[in-house]
């Protein structure tokens, strides 16, 4: 009976305190929501819409708690619309077998393609992503080709110097050049062996002299996309985003350019310092006669509650240019004024004009001000132009170094021209045994090019005895067995090597820049070190390793047909 007793209890207390942990979770749960909700009400209240901390933190919640990773991730792209990375994490949510889901999935990746062009360091961050790719991609193609065709062609080189001791000049200005960095080094060594090269692989030279020319300003912009940005640039993007106000109120000030005082102008706004925006404003109208400032020139009067004064700044920016933004601000006036009549034909004007802007004015509309009518702000787009500003204001063009390249660049172009047309006897390789000869010291011209001993033992076969024949043929042969399965190696190593090897140079140049190109691409992805901030570009990976198969099997095809036409 005791016994029964005790366990009841037991029961009846689990139960309690059941309960008691499922109240104290619904009413944390309850809690987190209301804060949440608040701080999203209050940022929009101060014309702010991305908060990516706090998305940055719902994704990872959503990586650890996979029951409900969709509903967070659904959170963090209410906190943060022009997050792209929230919206490939839905897409990657969304994948399934059904057919609607499907469409959600694709839905949400195109959305996140999208939004990369609201959000600039993610579209600064891709653009340094596939610029430092393509670089490296290239010097590393060129060494690979240089370092395949080293072997072969050095030795054509020795032969040429010991027929005329003036051809001692080009390695020594290879010497030379070296001091002037890899690009220059590079671009000498192509030279030489360029010369060498049949007339379509000769435009692995020219590549390779126009990045020698173009290295100062290839240089500038990896050194740009690897540094830290200006912090005027990151205050102007952190208040036309929609991210903070704070930060640009402390560097902008007294900034005299339109991007700086107009974003400065746009978060005194916003902070509800409305008396100093409209002095900034009204000094941009005069300087610039922009309609956008004309805007917010007019949101800071009714800011102030000056209706009629906001009215005319709206109306200055219509003469200008019309904008949704000014026609959707007169809208809301008039209405607020009980004029609907009035409101409702702006407002279809506003849509007529740009109708998915309207809905995103509306989707954010509120009572206060910064929501009630929307302000003009700088476009992703234009802070490109104020990159290129400051690359211009670089000075990377007039360091020595990079001046004397671009001088060097410039004379080896021509030069290289004309000695490929000019040079009259130059070595080459026997296409049967690989022995190195020359016009001059063969005597007579080469057939097919092939050396005196080839066409001896290929042609002119009463010149030997059939033993000697027979036995030169099967060390041909096997020579060339030897060099079709160094080709085959070559090939499955990266796309393009066994097209250098057997000769057929730019081709295979292509063939490797384009594999490499992918593949220091998905390199770059997973261990980021491009732009401000280690962000991540995962939906790149897979149509990376796509395209890198691709090159390989168009690597492969190309080489077995070549073979089979008898390049070796």
């Amino acid at each position: 009976m005791k016994k029964r007793v005790c366990s009841i209890c037991f029961l009846v207390v689990g139960l309690v305190l059941g309960l008691l942990s499922d109240t104290y979770a619904d009413a944390s749960e309850r809690i987190g929501n209301q804060i949440s909700k608040d701080l999203y009400e209050s940022r929009l209240d101060r014309g702010l819409r991305n908060t990516e901390p706090y998305s940055y933190l719902l994704i990872e919640m959503a990586r650890q708690e996979r029951s409900g990773a969709e509903e967070l991730l659904s959170k963090a792209k209410k906190f943060s619309p022009d997050l792209p990375v929230v919206y490939f994490k839905l897409s990657k949510e969304s994948l399934s077998l059904s057919t609607p889901r499907i469409f959600e999935g694709v839905d949400y990746f195109r959305q996140g393609i999208n939004v990369y062009g609201r959000n600039f360091w993610f579209e600064f961050d891709l653009a340094g992503l596939f610029f430092l790719s393509l670089i490296l991609s290239l010097m590393l193609s060129m060494v690979i080709t240089a370092t395949v065709r080293f072997p072969e062609d050095a030795r054509l080189l020795l032969h040429d110097m010991g027929e005329d001791k003036r051809k001692h000049l080009f390695p020594a200005a290879l010497i030379v050049l070296s001091f002037f960095g890899p690009f220059a080094f590079l671009a000498a060594l192509f030279f030489l062996l360029g010369i060498y090269f049949k007339k379509m692989d000769k435009a692995v030279v020219y590549i390779a002299l126009l990045s020698l020319l173009l290295h100062p300003l290839l240089l500038r912009i990896g050194n740009f996309f690897l540094s830290a940005p200006s912090p005027e640039l990151r205050a102007i993007v952190s208040v036309n985003e929609r991210r903070d106000n704070g930060y640009a109120l402390q560097v902008l000030r007294n900034k005299d350019d339109f991007p700086s005082a107009f974003s400065y102008a746009l978060a005194l706004k916003r902070e509800g310092r409305y008396h100093e925006a409209v002095g900034i404003f009204k000094t941009l109208t005069e300087r610039y006669n922009d309609p956008r400032s004309y805007v917010n020139l007019g949101n800071s009067y009714y800011g102030l509650g000056d209706k009629e004064a906001a009215i005319g700044a709206y109306e200055a920016s219509l003469n200008i240019r019309q904008l949704p933004s000014a026609l959707y601000n007169l809208s809301q006036i008039y209405r607020e004024m009980l004029d609907f009549p009035k409101g409702d034909e702006f407002f279809l004007k506003a849509a007529k004009l740009d109708q998915e802007s309207v809905f995103g004015f509306t989707s954010f509309s509120g009572s206060s001000p910064p929501r009630f009518v929307v302000d003009e702000i700088i476009p992703t787009s234009d802070f490109w132009g104020y990159v290129t500003e400051s690359l211009k204001a670089d000075d990377t063009w007039t360091t020595a170094r990079g001046s004397s390249s671009t001088l060097i660049a410039i004379v080896m172009v021509p030069l290289f021209y004309t000695i490929s047309r000019r040079l009259k006897y130059r070595a080459q390789r026997c296409k049967r045994c690989g022995a190195v000869f020359c016009s001059r010291c063969l005597r007579v011209i080469a057939w097919h090019e092939m050396c005196g001993q080839c066409q001896s033992s290929l042609i002119r076969i009463e010149e030997l005895e059939s033993r000697e024949r027979i036995a030169r043929l099967l060390a041909l042969y096997q020579r060339q067995m030897k060099r079709r399965r160094t080709v085959k190696v070559l090939s499955y190593l990266m796309p393009g090597l066994g097209q250098i090897y057997a000769g057929r140079i730019f081709p295979g140049f292509l063939l490797l820049l384009g594999g490499m190109f992918f593949l220091i691409t998905s390199v770059l992805v997973i261990y980021p070190f491009v732009g401000p901030f280690p962000f991540t570009h995962e939906w790149i990976i897979p149509f990376a390793l796509v395209f890198l198969g691709m090159f390989y099997i168009t690597s492969l095809v190309h080489l077995r047909k070549g073979l089979r036409k008898g390049w070796l």
